[in-house]
């Protein structure tokens, strides 16, 4: 079901996560990761890698018990484990997600609590979130896999229309705020068009509704915990570079981490620098450099939940520094770093030293081979940063 959403080179190939693993493994899930020609001949130096960034793990948490070594994909897993286990109602459904899913999210969860708590579904993502809403109106904690982000569009009219409005339309008699929405999301290095968008923007203008971005491992399983416990339907963006990339010590027992709370991950003086998901290790790079070869001190902030999001934290940081870069994947025009900075200029106008920034995607279509170009990676921060720091 899942091959057919990608056409495949005619030429050999050697499915492979070289450099994210540190191995090599054969599956469907990392065949859709990295199909590409066998070059081991090609010098090291010539060979092009996924990730555009350089991934620091959290120190693992204390307070939640016992933890295990664990990639993002395993915390997910552990999350759903640990809903499946303690709630009776909660069920999984997608596309492929009975054999564990592309990315191997659901792996081993219906063997061990049976096919009629984890199945698949048809390809018709319109039907599974029209099927989750009903399913979470009934009293299940409804869980549902969109397989790709991008592939989420023909559900947008269940989601906003009536996810999102089911409680306001019947006067609070009813509600569907016990599903769930999985997605993997954002660039991956090699996905093209309809493997790498970032459509959380989308979502963000409708009320009614929850978006969360999680940077790793411990943050995937915490905030997905939220999620699935939270009273209002959610959208779960999961950053499929990270699946493998990101490893972390995760506690093995439920936690949930607040929704609607940013995280500080770096105190500074001079500026702020905000992002979720993949682009918070991005902007972690570009405040080590801007110390280093400016003697700049930056603020970094994990938005984590991008709808309502967090605007006390962002707002007392650019207070305090006089200075914001806000930087996401997805397409500049539009994208919700417009809606942070307009928010931003409109609560901290006196206390802004310079312009506030946006370093986002261009305004085109995701490429395949000019990924990097388009990227917003941390040369380009970087730029920007020197552009406000010299304002």
């Amino acid at each position: 079901m899942a091959a057919t959403r990608l056409f495949l080179s005619a030429s050999p190939v050697k499915s492979s996560l070289t450099g994210l693993t540190g191995g090599t493994r054969s599956s469907l899930g990392l065949t859709l990761l990295k199909r590409s020609p066998d070059r081991t001949a090609e010098p090291k130096a010539q060979r092009r890698h996924a990730a555009h960034f350089t991934y620091h793990p959290d120190p693992a948490p204390a307070q939640y018990g016992p933890t295990q070594k664990m990639n993002l994909f395993q915390a997910v897993t552990s999350a759903l484990d640990n809903t499946l286990a303690g709630d009776p109602t909660a069920v999984i459904f997608g596309e492929d997600v009975a054999f564990g899913g592309v990315f191997r999210c659901t792996v081993g969860l219906r063997d061990k609590y049976g096919k009629d708590r984890v199945f698949n579904t048809p390809l018709c993502e319109q039907g599974i979130v029209g099927f989750g809403i009903g399913a979470a109106v009934a009293g299940a904690t409804a869980i549902a896999e969109i397989q790709f982000a991008d592939y989420i569009y023909p559900a947008f009219d269940q989601i906003v229309n009536e996810a999102a409005k089911y409680r306001y339309r019947s006067g609070n008699l009813f509600d569907c705020g016990k599903l769930t929405i999985r997605s993997p999301w954002g660039c991956v290095g090699h996905g093209s068009i309809y493997h790498s968008q970032s459509p959380e923007a989308f979502f963000a203008h409708c009320p009614g509704i929850k978006i969360v971005v999680p940077r790793g491992p411990v943050q995937a399983k915490g905030l997905l915990l939220s999620c699935i416990a939270d009273q209002n339907p959610c959208i779960f963006f999961e950053p499929k570079i990270l699946y493998r990339a990101a490893v972390e010590q995760v506690p093995t027992e439920a936690y949930q981490i607040p929704l609607s709370q940013a995280e500080v991950l770096q105190e500074g003086s001079d500026l702020t620098l905000v992002a979720w998901g993949t682009q918070v290790h991005v902007l972690r790079e570009v405040a080590a450099m801007a110390q280093e070869k400016l003697g700049v001190s930056c603020e970094l902030i994990d938005l984590q939940t991008i709808l309502p999001w967090d605007t006390e934290t962002v707002c007392k940081s650019v207070v305090k520094t006089g200075r914001l870069l806000v930087s996401h994947e997805a397409p500049v025009t539009g994208g919700f770093a417009a809606e942070i900075s307009s928010t931003v200029q409109e609560e901290c106008f006196l206390n802004l030293e310079a312009p506030i920034s946006r370093v986002c995607g261009y305004d085109t279509p995701f490429p395949h081979i000019f990924e990097p170009f388009y990227i917003p990676d941390k040369w380009k921060c970087f730029e920007a940063v020197k552009r406000m720091i010299n304002y």
